[in-house]
This record gives structure tokens, sequence and C-alpha cells, in this order.
């Protein structure tokens, strides 16, 4: 959840790592902090944003061309000049930036305390840098000896790079739980916590693997060794991202750029998998699992946050389509209980970032009990793509803003490609229907496109809503989980509290908070049960609620209920949910805007959540 930002070489590292702080920014923003190394160590950090580290180092002496950064969402102690990142050891000669949680931290820290060291913050990350020197002192090693050795004492996740005064032009990463990739430049490294700060400088790049240790010398080869003391090959790969999908494009916030990439993101998320002319729907990365996939007696859906409401989508449209039953679980419910799994039941793991550590932790729980692991995840080469036997990518490109939007939209692609490959293979679709939902599919950017339009009517609505205190969302069918996701939009980035509920529930229980105060929000498009949500609608207009609804294009009937109505282009019903969500997206998103709130990093969010 924290950015991890190092370099050496041969340029000077202060531009390059302030630079990855920056677009490392949505992953932390507590406090931030840089150690540059030249003769002496230098450590400066700050609570706050990175702009308020730059201010800080103005006058400072920051030349070096070795050094580490940091940018912090806490976990242990609160945002403090003295809990950020780096931290050093006791003897000032060693420090350490560090994304994870160590679990027995505090037992090492007892340890320590009675061999005479006294700490000056309340993170588990002093007690690993404390440890480190503590061994290397002790055991007489050398610094990736003692890194490595340290290791094998904690318990936790962790991804770290140390920079030692005695070795100028050495540094040392490793990772277990928590994402880290070293680039690989002609003559210089680069390490960060994901590829947004190295993509301007190499697209050559190796992921680190759990409990590997890198030790990346200036003018050698990489080396990576296990903690348990085995050599490993670094793997090469290359880079897929482009700088340009990194910067805003003349928009004012991450979010609303990433709003109105999602024409494109479906787009190339549906590029060469789908052919409606040739009736072809081909997914090249579970093709071998295909077969499992058509047997399989269950599916289970793991995922969290977006994730897990795409998943939701999943659910109804494997069993619309495929006749497949479907369980979505919460992975981090999934994986402290005892699930039933058996062999033949395939798992999906949804994650945009590919890091979720509740998710992977999920995902090793269901492999040791034999299930088959299909993964849809955004970024290559994170640990979910490595961690699962097959999956497929979204494509849709970097996803800055911290409130998941494209991400949302990509991830139901995917999951409609393959509940309809999978619906073929079984003959649960007849070929006329099958192709009908292909050409509908095919024509989804161009109707996205349609709904971005709907801005001035948004903007309308989100002045008159900006101050109130609740939001209602409902949906029925598909709908639902479209409720529920745009309840979480609003209350992400806005603080205003939100509910999603099925439409049908309103009666069992939120029918008491209706009044004249409260908005409802009905995503309420001509298909499905219809006349049932215009039930609904009536059922808050008799309580004096104010009804916002989303409809189908030339909707009379709602209309004449509803005090806001914002329209979508027609679709097929499996589909709304690929239209419906682009209007809640804006909604949360302008009146985050007017209530002055920092929509690309909303509060106590992070964008990857690679903690428990």
């Amino acid at each position: 959840m924290c950015g991890i930002v190092g370099y050496v070489g041969n340029k000077q590292a202060y531009p390059i790592l302030i630079k990855g702080l920056q677009r490392l920014e949505y992953r932390g923003y507590d406090s931030a902090g840089i150690a540059i190394l030249n003769g002496v160590l230098n450590v400066y950090k700050r609570k706050g944003k990175v702009s308020e580290l730059e201010s800080f180092v103005k006058s400072k002496d920051v030349d070096g061309r070795i050094g580490i950064a940091h940018t912090r969402w806490a976990t242990h102690g609160e945002p403090t000049d003295e809990n950020a990142h780096p931290h050093s050891s006791q003897s000032k000669d060693l420090s350490i930036i560090h994304n994870g949680i160590i679990e027995n931290y505090d037992v090492l820290r007892n340890e320590l305390i009675n061999r005479g060291y006294e700490f000056h913050s309340d993170t588990d990350t002093e007690v690993l840098i404390y440890l480190i020197e503590d061994i290397k002192k002790n055991e007489k090693v050398d610094l990736g000896e003692a890194i490595r050795i340290a290791l094998n004492q904690v318990v936790g996740a962790y991804a770290i790079v140390v920079i030692s005064k005695d070795e100028p032009d050495r540094l040392i990463a490793a990772k277990k739980g928590s994402p880290l990739v070293i680039g690989i430049g002609d003559d210089d490294f680069y390490i960060a916590s994901d590829a947004t700060p190295i993509v301007e400088y190499t697209k050559n790049v190796v992921y680190l693997d759990d409990e590997e240790v890198a030790y990346i010398q200036k003018g050698e080869k990489l080396k990576i060794k296990t903690i348990k003391n085995k050599d490993k090959t670094p793997y090469v790969t290359k880079l897929e991202m482009n700088l340009s999908q990194l910067e805003k494009g003349g928009f004012e916030h991450f979010m609303l750029k990433e709003i109105y990439e999602q024409p494109r993101s479906i787009r190339d998320s549906l590029r060469g998998r789908l052919n409606a002319d040739k009736g072809i729907v081909s997914l090249g990365g579970i093709i071998d699992y295909e077969q499992k996939m058509v047997n399989a007696n269950r599916i289970i859906i793991i995922a969290c946050g977006t994730s897990w409401h795409a998943g939701l989508v999943g659910e109804y449209l494997f069993e619309d389509l495929a006749r497949t039953p479907v369980e979505v679980e919460y992975a981090s419910e999934f994986r402290y209980r005892n699930p039933v799994i058996y062999e033949d039941d395939i798992v999906i793991a949804i994650s945009q970032s590919g890091e979720t550590a509740d998710t992977l932790a999920a995902i090793e729980l269901a492999k040791s009990k034999g299930a088959t692991i299909i993964g849809i995840c955004n970024v290559v080469g994170s640990s979910i793509a490595r961690a699962t036997d097959a999956g497929s990518y979204t494509h849709a490109g970097p996803e800055i803003g911290v409130a998941s939007t494209k991400a949302f939209t990509a991830q139901v692609t995917i999951l409609c490609l393959m509940a309809l490959r999978i619906a073929q293979l079984k003959g649960t679709l007849s070929k006329s229907r099958f192709r009908q939902i292909l050409y509908e599919l095919e024509s989804i950017p161009e109707k996205v496109e349609k709904t971005l339009q709907v801005s001035k009517k948004v903007i309308e609505i989100s002045e008159q809503y900006q101050n109130v205190r609740n939001f209602l969302y409902l949906g029925r069918g598909y709908n639902f989980p479209v409720a529920l996701e745009g309840a979480l939009k609003l209350k992400e980035i806005s603080y205003i509290h939100a509910e999603g509920y099925p439409a049908a529930e309103m009666k069992h229980g939120p029918i008491a908070l209706i009044d004249e105060e409260m908005p409802v929000v009905f995503i309420a498009p001509n298909r499905g049960i219809y006349e049932k949500v215009i039930s609904n609608i009536q059922e808050v207009k008799a309580r004096k609620g104010k009804v916002i609804a989303i409809v189908t294009e030339g909707d009379e009937s709602v209309r004449k209920l509803a005090d806001h109505v914002i329209e979508i282009p027609e679709t097929e019903e499996l589909l709304v949910p690929l239209l419906a969500t682009i209007p809640l997206q804006k909604l949360s998103y302008h009146i985050a805007v007017m209530r002055g709130c920092n929509v690309d990093q909303p509060r106590n969010l992070a964008k990857s959540v690679t903690v428990e």
C-alpha cells in the first residue's frame, strides 16, 4: 500500500526518486521520505504529501547517485515525521523503506530492547532495520547476508529496500506478499513497488517473487537469491505501459480521465477476443482450462471492494448464460474460515492491481485444496497473474485514481466474455441468441461514449445534493451490483454515507430512512423486472424521497415519477452494468469536487491493498 522507489547508477538520484514518489503517491500519502548516499547517508522525511517533502529538502544536500524513497500509508503508528520512512538503524549507517506488516515485530522489538536498543518510532519497520544491523554486527556478515538471515526470523509481509553507508554502490531489496519490481537500465537500476516510476527510464524489468532477495550493484549484473540461500536466475520481461498513460492528459483529475477512458479500455479488453460476424469468443489465457470450466460443478469468485462488485455481476452472467452455479466471496472472509472447496471447483480471482493481499491468500488456500485458479487482473507480471493457473488481463491500462472506475467495467467485460465462451462450449445458448449478445457487446464502447455525454445533467444533480448526509442506491437483478458500486464510489471520494441495496429489500429495513432529505438513486432500465422497480419508485415517492433514476433512452414511465432522470442507451439486460455505472461514477466525482474533496487520493484509502 506504500510506495517504494530506489535508484543506483550514474545519474543524480534525487530527481528520479522524487518523480517516482509523485507517480506512486496514489499508493500512500500520509508521509514521505528520502535517503541519499554520498559519503554521508542523508535522510529527510516529512508527514504529509510528497510536495511537503519537496519543500523541506529545497535547502538540503541531495547530491548522490544512489538512494531510496518512500510514500507511506500508515499501518503501525500514526502519520508523523518520526514514523515516516526511511527508518535508520541505531548507528545511522543503514536505512530501510518497507511496504507490508511484520506481524511478530513486538516480540522482536522487546528482544532488541533487552539488548540495549532504543526505538524512536511506533513502526514495525524500525524493528526490522535494527534486527538487520544487530545480525550484521554480531554474526559478522555482510549486509546482504544479514538481511537474508533477518528475513528468516520475521513473520508477515514485506517489500524492502536497504541502503548502507559502507556500500556506496549497492542496494539490497527483498519481497514477500508485497510487490517489488526492478528496472534494468544501460548502466543503472531502478526499484519500485510498481512499474509506474520505472517506465520513463527502461522497459526491461524483473518482478521479484516471494522470499527472494535482490543484490543490486552498480556495474554488475542483477543477482537474486531466496531467503534460504538458493540462487535464482532473474527473468527479464518487457513493460507494456506507456508514459502518456501516467499523465492526466489535460483532465483535472486522474479519476475523471479514467472515467473517460472507458470506451477505449473496454474496446481494448475485447480486442482480439471477440468477433461477432464470425461468432467467435476466444480468450487465449484460459484456452487450456476451458474444458475444466465447462465441467465444473461450481465457480467461486473471490475479490475485494470494487472487484467484488464486478464478481457479483459475474455471478449473474455465468448462471444466466452458462448455467453454472456461482458463489461470490469476499477474499478477506474466505481466507479465514474453513470453506468447502473441491478439486473440480473453478476459483476466479479478480484484482485490479494483481497484488491484493487477501485475494492472494485466498488463492493459496484454494490451491492447497486442489481447485483450479483463474485470474482476472490489470497488471502484467503481478503476483496474482503469477500465482494463478491461467487467466485474462483486462488491458484497462494503468489506473491511478484510488477509486476504481475503468477497472470495474473492464473486469465485467472479461467476465462476460468468459461466461459467453463457456456457454458456447456447453451449448446453453442458441446460436442466434449467442450472436445477438456478441453484436451487442461489440457495440458497447460506442454506447459508453454516448453515455459519457450526460455531464450537464449529472452536474445539475450534483449541485442540488452535494451537501446531503446520506444516499440510497437501489437496483434489481444485474443492477443490484451496480447499486453497490455506485454507493461505494460516493462514500469513497465524497465521504457521504451511502448504501446499495436490492430494490425489493428496501421495504425490509431501509425504507425507514426515507424522507424528503433522502436522495434515492434507482438503476431502472426498461429491461428485466422493470414494473417491479417502478413500484419501488412509487414507494419512495409516497414517503417524499427524492428519486434520481438511471433509465433507458426515451423512457416516459419513470420520468413521470422521478425528480431527476439520466438516460443511457438501450442494451441487453446483462450489459446494462457497463452503461449504468458510468453516470454513477460521474455523480460521485462531481459531488466530491464540489465538496472540495481530494478525488484522486481520498482520505484513509490506498490504491493497492497489499497488507491485511
